[in-house]
């Protein structure tokens, strides 16, 4: 029986190279994700520890209790590091070298006067050369280090974005005006957040603790440790010398272990999600392989009832198909792995072109990677076979040889029936559940409820097909006359098959359509939120974050075309003593030019009331605190003086522009270490256009870190974060899609070899070629509309039911059907049952009539 199984294999290649094709994408797809996320994290995981290798002990600065959060009045940190503990530290015993840095934020301007580099990833650091003049930690490309106040120095890939030269001038700003430098030197590093797209300048120390720090000061001193000398040791004794509550010491080897964790758990994140969309290429994979296997073996039933009759036993029969479907599965995983491979390599080029900046590092393919691969190709492909391998088991002999294909029981059609109803029936309970959700924390059970309705439509999907097929009939007929009648009828004689193939497809097409359907409802959400509630044409902020002098806004509101200005700047509260709960944030703004620039809908309370002194609150956090107007709340503000008696002056409708609550700026400035808005929405007397945005900018000093963004630009900024997920998502289930293509090429090619008799008959009374082409043609179409329309019907109501999850943290989000890509949905259906039907169909147009009807 083993020969047997092998002789089958060479002898029946047509048949199982599609089902290997199928093997082969899957397990390409486990293997490239694998393998790319084990080769990211080993290069990550190397960059940092060559960046930890000489370190004995890190001591940080910490925040000082007494002094607030962030920055303080001058724009400065103030940290307990200085030169005097540096100098302690190195007097210790078996302390080699201490390093002293300084570290901040430098957006560069660009050829276009535009920012480079992404926002708080674009770092800057203290030059700090050796007795050999240089630092060793960058090494110099180019030139040589800063060595005063008027030089910089720049990492390679951040020279050529900005497009400056040694000797040229390079314009940057830290937290105000536009500062410029002369660049006199390009190094080469490989901090993961510069090579991921972030930006690197260096200076030398003084001139980097007038811009970040005071002088003497520094953000973290990093110590060396002799040859022989005890880490942990050395840690505690460094320890002893820090200030209570406003320095901590870490050795290295804990830096390591806890960078060696966080890395872990950013490629795990990365690992998971191309794993769950490799699963799903697999979950496409096993209905095509069990649907070839079916077709195999219900093509090979002569020859298993011959097997029966010479003596073979169920068993043996069993055995012989299971041992096929694993050699089948174990060459094509090889192959697969050999492939995703060559996945792995291109996807990280893909993404360091479009700016994910991984570091450089080797392909890492261990030994669990090949294992797991290899496992799951030849697993999936065995448990796909086992069921029509015990299908082939209960043939009797005689059964066999007079009938090529027995229809199924009544009893277990029955059964797959109800089975199927059950599950559908449990997956559309929980997912209407979901809808009743508030909250956004009905993710797994949104994520269960999707998985059983799919689960029970594909096992319903046989019933389904017979009703939803029959409707296409009189178009067919009508439009191509017999060719669309034999293509319905083919379609219609084994609808399990059919299924089957239209399964493969339906499912990409399920989750395209759901994720589709909620990015498209999100972004018409976000248009209508934009063109509701906001009303400036203008909207300024900085790219860092790093607030804007309020001095601004005044300049701003002397141009000529400007209607008003509203600052915004906010801090954050407490309505617990202790701290640990009810927490806010209060927006201060200018109340006499609030509501020109957004609109304010109040539910309690007025503007007027607002201004006679008082808070607003939003109807969502006066529900959720139990207020109303009228009301005084305590509250504890992060500066951690006395509390504040604030009176609930109105409550209005939800508004994203203006938060969870706001009031006037003089009630939010003292609590502020210094005042600084965070925005700045600006409305234009005649509308926006592109010379007064250009005179904003002037008037702000032509700043890299500004950003002067339009209504037009802040929705195409909130939905290009929705754009990239859903098309992320298309080209992740492309994979499927793929492997769905080649499902119906299966099918078809595996019915026409089955048909072989019927296609002769066809032909001897007089259809031509062209018709029989036809007449395949029109059934991989039939196949795959009734496959495109049960996967966006599926999808459409995962997206509605699971809504009510977006909708809990974005009240705008309403369910809008994109009915031009649903359109292009069942094009792409259209298209891929044509091209699908291409070789089998010309397959079938060459039989040899005389030969087809003396086919058994």
């Amino acid at each position: 029986m083993l020969r047997t199984a092998l002789r089958n294999v060479l002898a029946h290649k047509a048949r199982l190279l599609m089902t290997a094709l199928a093997v082969l994408l899957g397990v390409a797809f486990v293997a490239g994700t694998l393998i790319f996320s084990d080769s990211v994290g080993e290069a990550v995981k190397n960059a940092s520890a060559k960046n930890l290798k000489d370190v004995a002990v890190s001591v940080k600065a910490t925040s000082d209790p007494d002094a607030g959060p962030g920055p303080g009045k001058d724009g400065k940190r103030t940290t307990a590091l200085d030169t005097r503990l540096a100098d302690r530290i190195r007097a210790l015993p078996g302390v080699a070298s201490v390093r002293s840095d300084v570290t901040g934020e430098a957006t560069l301007a660009g050829r276009d006067d535009q920012p480079i580099g992404n926002g708080w990833q674009n770092r800057a650091v203290n030059y700090q050369p050796g007795a050999d003049g240089k630092d060793s930690r960058y090494p110099l490309v180019r030139g040589r280090g800063p060595a005063n106040g008027n030089e910089i120095a720049l990492a390679e890939s951040t020279a050529k974005s900005a497009g400056v030269g040694i000797g040229d001038t390079v314009r940057f700003a830290t937290d105000g005006p536009v500062l410029t430098k002369k660049l006199v030197g390009i190094v080469a590093t490989d901090d993961p957040a510069v090579t991921a797209g972030g930006s690197l300048a260096l200076f030398d120390t003084a001139t980097a603790q007038r811009l970040y720090l005071h002088p003497g000061q520094f953000d973290e001193l990093v110590v060396a440790a002799a040859p022989g000398t005890d880490q942990q040791k050395l840690t505690d004794e460094v320890s002893q010398l820090l200030p209570a509550k406003r320095a901590q010491a870490t050795s290295g080897k804990q830096l390591a272990a806890e960078q060696a964790r966080m890395i872990a758990e950013q490629n795990s994140a990365l690992s998971k999600t191309l794993l769950t969309f490799a699963g799903i290429a697999l979950f496409v994979g096993v209905f095509i392989i069990a649907n070839t296997f079916t077709m195999l073996i219900s093509q090979r039933s002569r020859e298993i009832a011959l097997l029966r009759a010479v003596g073979a036993s169920r068993r043996q029969v069993v055995r012989s198909v299971l041992a096929e479907a694993g050699l089948l599965g174990l060459i094509s995983s090889v192959v697969g792995f050999a492939l995703g491979t060559g996945i792995a390599v291109g996807l990280r080029a893909v993404l360091d072109a479009n700016g994910a900046g991984f570091p450089d590092g080797p392909v890492v393919i261990s030994p669990t990677t090949v294992l797991a691969s290899l496992a799951v190709g030849v697993l999936v492909t065995v448990l796909a076979a086992w069921l029509p391998s015990r299908k082939a088991a209960r043939i009797a002999p005689v059964e066999a040889l007079s009938s090529v294909e027995a229809p199924p029981t009544q009893r277990g059609l029955v059964l797959r029936n109800t089975l199927g109803a059950v599950i559908t029936a449990l997956g559309v309970a929980v997912m209407f559940y979901v809808s009743t959700l508030k909250t956004g924390d009905g993710l797994p059970v949104a994520m269960l409820g999707s998985m059983l309705t799919l689960t029970g439509v594909i096992v319903l999907a046989p019933l389904l097909s017979r009703p939803l097929i029959s409707l296409a009939g009189p178009v067919t007929t009508r439009l191509f006359g017999i060719g669309g009648r034999l293509a319905k009828e083919n379609a219609l004689r084994n609808p399990r098959r059919t299924a089957a193939t239209a399964s493969a497809l339906m499912i990409g097409l399920t989750l395209i359509t759901g994720m589709t359907v909620v990015g498209h409802s999100a972004q018409v959400a976000m248009d209508k939120m934009a063109a509701k509630e906001l009303t400036a044409d203008y909207q300024i902020e900085t790219s860092t974050l790093v607030g804007l002098d309020p001095e601004l806004s005044k300049k701003v509101a002397k141009l000529p075309g400007v209607e008003a200005v509203a600052p915004l700047r906010g801090v954050g509260f407490s309505t617990r003593a202790d701290g640990q709960g009810g927490f806010g944030y209060l927006r201060g703004t200018d109340l006499a030019q609030i509501d020109k620039v957004t609109r304010i809908t109040f539910v309690q309370g007025s503007l007027d009331t607002v201004r006679a002194g008082g808070i607003a609150v939003s109807e969502k956090g006066a529900e959720e605190h139990g207020w109303h107007a009228g009301d005084m709340v305590s509250a504890n503000f992060f500066d951690k003086k006395k509390p504040a008696k604030l009176k609930i002056a109105a409550v209005y409708k939800d508004n994203e522009v203006l938060g969870e609550s706001f009031a006037d700026m003089s009630l939010v400035d003292p609590h502020l270490p210094r005042a600084k808005n965070d925005r700045l929405l600006v409305k234009a007397s005649g509308g926006g256009s592109p010379a007064l945005a250009k005179d904003i900018r002037h008037t702000l000093g032509d700043s890299p870190l500004l950003k002067v963004q339009t209504r037009d630009d802040l929705r195409k900024k909130a939905a290009g974060a929705i754009d990239t997920i859903v098309n992320m998502v298309y080209g992740l289930l492309g994979m499927a899609v793929i492997i769905a293509v080649v499902g119906v090429v299966n099918t078809l090619a595996m019915s026409v070899f089955e048909r072989s008799r019927e296609i002769g008959m066809l032909r001897a009374i007089g259809l031509a070629r062209s018709g029989i082409k036809q007449m395949v043609r029109l059934e991989s179409v039939v196949i795959s509309l009734f496959g495109a329309v049960l996967g966006m019907g599926v999808g459409v109501f995962l997206a509605w039911a699971g809504g009510s999850l977006v909708s809990s943290s974005f009240p705008a989000y309403a369910l809008v059907l994109p009915w031009g890509r649903l359109g292009l949905f069942l094009l792409i259906a259209l298209v891929v049952g044509v091209l699908a039907a291409l070789w089998p169909a010309r397959r079938a147009a060459r039989l040899n009539m005389l030969e087809a009807i003396g086919a058994q």
